[in-house]
């Protein structure tokens, strides 16, 4: 599937987590898109085990805290984090994921995307929600398109 369309079915839900909102939020990447989809409208969940509160609203300590679940996760957290957040998705019947990356090592986990796929779902490899609309600010696009050339932003999923 082209990444696009992969990203449209993604941004189509409404319940989105996001793992590894930070309490000390300044440029953190999972705190940005945090605040992007919640300014979007989206409702949006915060999840750190290691926080109560974030961005000014309620922080959970893992996906299954969260009261009537949602139906896309955000992963933000270091590579190493993101196998352990793909068995909660598969627990929990979550069948969007996304594992942000932007210029860097980000949240992609080769271990943890063969493992989403091989349980059906849908795993965005890299990028970013705010690289594409309804979500998206020019900078972020034009990072979209870097990326894209390096290998970052997958083409296909």
């Amino acid at each position: 599937m082209k990444t696009k369309a992969a990203v449209e079915q993604f941004l189509s839900q409404r319940r989105i987590a996001v793992t590894g909102v930070s309490r000390t939020p300044k440029d953190h990447g999972a705190n940005v898109v945090y605040r992007r989809l919640r300014d979007r409208g989206y409702e949006v969940f915060a999840v750190n085990p290691h926080a109560d509160a974030v961005e000014g609203d309620a922080c959970y300590p893992d996906l299954r805290a969260i009261p009537g679940g949602v139906d896309a996760v955000v992963i933000g957290t270091q590579p190493q984090h993101a196998l352990e957040t793909v068995k909660e998705c598969i627990d929990l019947s979550i069948d969007q994921v996304w594992m942000h990356r932007g210029p860097g090592v980000g949240s992609v986990s080769a271990d943890a995307t063969d493992l989403g796929r091989q349980h059906g779902m849908q795993v965005i490899g890299g990028g970013c929600p705010c690289m594409y609309a309804p979500t998206s600010d020019p900078g972020h696009r034009v990072m979209r398109t870097v990326l894209t050339l390096t290998g970052a932003v997958p083409r296909t999923v």
